[in-house]
């Protein structure tokens, strides 16, 4: 059922976060600080059995200066340049099994899919920790750090991210002029995160995305993720406003705004974990040129193999050369 704003609302829906004076401040900060690091990427090639892809296991230095693990599919005998496709995974999981998440490797992508720190152990493999600590928190990841923007977990994520991107970028193998974010769910969060940070990047697909309005969607939705941050308030009652400030700086409708590459995005209107207003939140403040596909009768799982038909279309306009 129906549990959000009607569509023609949702159309011209801009949002409640708040866009921190200083948030760009904090973000070239961030970055600058995480670059006294070398990337440090290393690839050791994986013996998989097939035939058509080549598997590298990748890993780079993230956040602070600790290793991050990728994924990186080829096509066989490729030698480059190639576009790319970094990806992002949803909550809970990791980067799974090297011989999983063949689509963009097949259809002549560089892919290169990153770890996320800590996660990994719900629905997917991961092999990533995240040793930075942190105070008290709610079950999950959504209020790990949540007492300050310097100690919350998405600080440390999304720092991740850029460095994946950069790290494909260093790749003979790879264009970094090809270079493209994509992902889902969380995974969508992060892509936004991504290009908002990264604005050079050549696209971006983002299924269903989270992370974004978190003073609405905190407050609409009675389903985790989001509910995390509801029970952590619901204990520690007067840290409202400091909770919402934090969470501003991480917010994917701030950088949904400051995004500039061609945006392919998609919601689904019964989607009871990351609502629909929530998406177009950061949709309808999209910096660059964009799209998005609306699945009317559809949850969480958005559009299935249709959104990963979309994104292949998307990111093949873009990306590949028309002799392809």
């Amino acid at each position: 059922m129906y549990t959000d704003l009607a569509e023609a609302e949702l159309r011209t829906y801009r949002g409640s976060a708040l866009d921190p004076a200083d948030f760009d401040d904090f973000w070239k900060s961030t970055l600058e600080e995480a670059r006294e690091f070398e990337l440090g990427v290393t690839l050791t090639p994986v013996e998989t059995g097939l035939r058509t892809i080549e598997v590298y296991d990748v890993a780079f230095v993230g956040f602070g200066g600790t290793p991050v693990r990728a994924w990186l599919r080829i096509p066989a005998g490729a030698t480059g340049p190639l576009p790319a496709v970094v990806q992002f995974v949803g909550y809970g999981g990791g980067r799974g099994n090297a011989v999983e998440n063949l689509i963009w490797s097949s259809a002549g992508f560089a892919h290169f899919q990153m770890d996320t720190r800590g996660q990994g152990s719900s629905w997917s493999t991961g092999d990533t920790a995240d040793p930075v600590g942190s105070g008290p928190q709610s079950a999950g990841f959504m209020t790990r750090g949540i007492e300050s923007r310097e100690t919350y977990y998405y600080r440390r994520v999304f720092v991740d991210a850029v460095r994946a991107i950069e790290a494909a970028r260093s790749l003979d193998l790879i264009d970094e002029s090809r270079v493209a974010v994509f992902g889902g769910s969380q995974g969508g969060g992060i892509a936004l995160a991504a290009a908002g940070l990264v604005p050079d990047v050549a696209a971006l697909v983002a299924n269903v995305p989270f992370l974004c309005d978190f003073p609405r969607a905190t407050v609409i939705t009675d389903n985790d993720p989001y509910k995390e941050i509801g029970r952590y308030l619901a204990t520690h009652r007067h840290a409202t406003d400091r909770v919402l400030e934090t969470l501003s700086y991480f917010d994917g409708v701030n950088f949904a705004r400051r995004a500039l590459a061609p945006a392919h995005l998609s919601t689904a209107l019964m989607d009871p974990i990351c609502p629909p207003s929530t998406v177009f939140a950061a949709y309808n403040n999209y910096g660059g040129p964009k799209d998005i596909t609306v699945w009317r009768y559809n949850g969480h799982d958005g559009g299935g193999v249709e959104d990963d038909l979309a994104a292949l279309r998307h990111f093949a306009a873009i990306l590949l050369p028309l002799s392809t």
